[in-house]
């Protein structure tokens, strides 16, 4: 089985309102799959469900190729974006008691928790009370508590909320190397830049429906529209470029006459540039040319204004 979870049309209604509808998603083993969607859109739903905090009015949810179970919820790990920490309760305390309900013994808890106290450099907190820490110490023990028992699948919702960029880049780090270590995460955020560095795979959900899905590199071809970055050095820019303007789309054209550089934006009619670079190689020297991918953030944009545009 290559999956960790799957879903098969899952849907749920919250009185007239609903949430999801028939959302089918297949999460890949090992993998980092990005759930992303506009506030509102049934993620945090879906998330429950997967969590069986709640449940599905109809449709169905295989984790690693069975039905999902009450048995399962031992091998998943939660973050959620509201933070659940015992304010009054002191940090080591506190975090080798919900590593004993995630049904590790004492001695093994505590193993675990010094392994990764130390591992985050955060070994003086184990005496503080949460109330004493900041949003960000505070989220570094979720974390931990988060990963501890070792699950087959996480599931991280928003995890760099309250970090600041060097504990966001540690956090990121540790993602990526247990990943690297086997284990499946489903990584939700709004925000564009962890999901470029973090995903593998991707999903889109809008309005209760999953309106994109799949790998991210694939999702990121087919909304590519074989626009090109290029510079060139030439004496006369006009000259260069009043011919190519008749039969392609340039912008962002600028020139640099004391040192002959242009650079310009230019849509080609199909991905076969040979032609073009040929004839560009015959007129001037070419010093770039680099074709321009679509962000994930460009996608999500673009995708969602599309489905409000045909409803």
């Amino acid at each position: 089985m290559n999956n960790i979870l799957v879903t098969k049309e899952v849907t749920k209604q919250f009185g007239d309102y609903k949430a999801l509808n028939k959302v089918s998603l297949e999460i890949p083993k090992n993998s980092i799959y990005g759930l992303l969607g506009p506030n509102g859109a049934g993620k945090t739903t879906l998330i429950r469900i997967i969590n069986q905090i709640t449940f599905p009015d109809s449709g169905t949810v295989f984790f690693d190729g069975a039905p999902l179970e009450p048995k399962h919820i031992s091998m998943i790990g939660y973050l959620p974006e509201e933070r659940g920490l015992y304010k009054s309760m002191k940090v080591g305390e506190q975090a080798l008691y919900l590593a004993q309900l995630k049904g590790l013994s004492k001695s093994e808890a505590k193993d675990r928790l010094k392994y990764w106290f130390d591992r985050l450099e955060i070994g003086d907190w184990w005496n503080k009370k949460v109330q004493e820490l900041s949003k960000g110490m505070a989220q570094k023990i979720q974390f931990i508590v988060t990963v501890l028992h070792r699950p087959k699948l996480l599931i991280f919702d928003e995890p760099f909320s309250g970090f600041d960029p060097i504990n966001a880049n540690i956090i990121k780090d540790e993602i990526l190397e247990l990943k690297n270590e086997g284990t499946s995460i489903i990584f939700s955020t709004h925000r564009m830049e962890s999901v470029e560095e973090l995903c593998d795979h991707i999903a889109l959900i809008h309005q209760s429906e999953k309106i994109l899905d799949g790998k991210l590199s694939d999702i990121k071809k087919a909304y590519k529209n074989n626009i090109y970055d290029v510079g060139v050095q030439v004496a006369n820019a006009d000259a260069l470029l009043n011919p190519m303007k008749e039969k392609f789309q340039i912008s962002h054209s600028t020139y640099h006459k004391d040192e002959e550089l242009l650079n310009f934006k230019i849509q080609l009619p199909s991905n076969d540039t040979s032609d073009f670079l040929t004839y560009l190689s015959d007129k001037t020297i070419v010093n770039q040319f680099v074709e321009q991918v679509p962000s994930a953030n460009e996608i999500f944009i673009r995708t969602v204004q599309d489905k409000d545009a045909h409803e």
